[in-house]
């Protein structure tokens, strides 16, 4: 093969390696950005979480809140359950409940406060795989007792569906996402605040559902991807380089 012929075939496959590799080193960096952010975010958390709890925020600062700043909060208030529906939300287990590794629900109920408004409590954890709404029913219904309740917990707000999200079942008021703005609409619990609370006690008699304190233990495997990534870009450039060297070594010289 000519000089001439061989030069663009080399330059096309150096050019594509070049980008395959700036590709892989992109991805590797974004996973340690995103091991800096994790980290931080774990900090945060294990801060708010050991923090004494405050006062729940009046109504007039709600729209103030965000997630950034003010998610898993600690919070202490009082609140009355309502003779409402309550919504079950599946479970596969839980990121910052080592009781609740294992599959089932958790309890959402709207509550109201003394002011009139109606915050949604997420009471505890339900150990039912099957999902059945007896299990919850019974539960809850020894809730709703029409008694003001002391209430701790933690400041939470609503997630988002991802692509592979299944839509939730009416008719078991079943959810799978905890998007208590959306399960609020469904279930015509009337305007709620934009968080929900996530319930660390009073436990119930029967411990159903299953309140409890937060613990953070995140995964964090974001090192051990950025190196997955590192090295592919450097086998790029190996297999790169002994492509190039075996055509100089076949290719006669002119």
């Amino acid at each position: 093969m000519s000089e001439t012929a061989r030069t663009p075939r080399v330059a096309g496959f150096a050019l594509f390696t070049l980008l395959l590799t700036a590709a892989f080193v992109a991805l590797g960096v974004w996973q340690l950005q995103r091991r800096t952010a994790k980290h931080e975010l774990i900090a945060a958390l294990t801060v708010r979480l050991a923090e004494a709890p405050v006062a729940l925020p009046p109504p007039a600062q709600w729209a103030a809140l965000s997630p950034a700043r003010d998610e898993f909060r600690r919070v202490s208030f009082t609140a009355t359950y309502a003779a409402a529906p309550d919504a079950m939300v599946y479970s596969s287990g839980s990121a910052v409940r080592k009781d609740a590794s294992g599959p089932g629900t958790w309890a959402f109920v709207p509550a109201r406060l003394p002011s009139g408004e109606t915050v949604v409590i997420d009471a505890g954890f339900v150990e039912n795989t099957m999902q059945e709404r007896s299990v919850e029913d019974r539960a809850v219904k020894k809730l709703v007792t029409g008694a003001p309740v002391a209430l701790t917990g933690y400041l939470r707000f609503p997630e988002g569906a991802g692509w592979f999200t299944p839509a939730e079942n009416r008719d078991k008021r079943l959810w799978f996402v905890r998007d208590h703005l959306a399960i609020a609409t469904a279930l015509h619990w009337g305007t709620t605040a934009p968080f929900y609370v996530d319930l660390e006690q009073p436990m119930p008699e029967n411990g159903i559902p299953r309140p409890g304190p937060l613990d953070v233990h995140l995964k964090d495997d974001h090192l051990q991807y950025a190196i997955t990534w590192f090295t592919l870009a450097g086998a790029v450039l190996v297999a790169f380089g002994v492509w190039l060297r075996g055509r100089r070594q076949s290719d006669p010289s002119p």
